[in-house]
């Protein structure tokens, strides 16, 4: 099912850690605990968090909590990041499932194949950005180089996710399951804007166990073009 902007349910990261992006591909789903479409795509999400080529990142939106089930990970602003993404291609509608690939491709739907082929498109790509993160304690130390420099500025932001949570829906569209999410997001920040002409060198806080991920990304939201986690 789809609506327009908004609803719509479509047949469709006292020790250090290092982390450098290696032509990683950032895959975001869209999905509700309330959206009867959505399981199959959370199962095959939760297959590509095997995959260290990819840093997958479920965000759960807040527009199916009406049909009689409050997604428990549902945030307003996934929702409204869902939305700018649409409008930066200027469309009004959104759905639940949707996969969007670097902030590039936009799957909606749960599209198994055509997924796993934008993937291996998305792999094969040239890397302008080097990023690098290392974690010590609560701090993230966040370098980035561009080559050749960039033409615009770009965002740089910090998502935090849980690896797995699993619930038990007991109203709803998909009332009597019980589901098994993987990277959920708990929190998507703006850090600040990098000219992409000389060396990115900042810190930023990362406090608590849960991974986080760094990502630079052109504003709209638009294509993203680093990506590098900290577990």
């Amino acid at each position: 099912m789809r609506q327009m902007v908004s609803a719509a349910c479509g047949l469709a990261m006292a020790c250090a850690s290092a982390a450098q992006a290696e032509n990683v591909v950032v895959v975001e789903l869209y999905t509700s605990q309330g959206c009867v479409s959505c399981p199959p795509a959370d199962e095959y999400f939760a297959k590509l968090t095997t995959d260290p080529r990819v840093i997958p990142l479920s965000l759960h939106v807040d527009y199916w909590d009406y049909i009689g089930w409050e997604d428990s990970f549902a945030n307003p602003r996934f929702t409204d990041r869902q939305k700018a993404y649409a409008r930066a291609i200027g469309s009004r509608t959104i759905y639940t499932p949707q996969f969007i690939i670097d902030g590039k491709d936009r799957i909606e739907g749960f599209a198994p194949e055509e997924t796993a082929s934008r993937l291996a498109e998305h792999f094969s790509e040239a890397q302008q950005v080097t990023l690098t993160v290392t974690r010590k304690g609560d701090t993230l130390t966040i370098v980035a180089d561009a080559d050749p420099p960039l033409t615009e500025p770009v965002r740089v932001q910090l998502v935090r996710y849980l690896p797995e949570q699993t619930v038990a829906i007991e109203r709803g569209e998909n009332a009597g399951k019980e589901i098994t999410y993987r990277n959920v997001v708990t929190s998507w920040d703006i850090l600040g804007e990098w000219s992409g002409h000389d060396r990115l060198d900042i810190t930023a806080a990362a406090p608590g166990d849960e991974p986080a991920v760094v990502i630079v990304q052109n504003p709209g939201p638009s294509a993203i073009l680093a990506a590098a986690r900290a577990d």
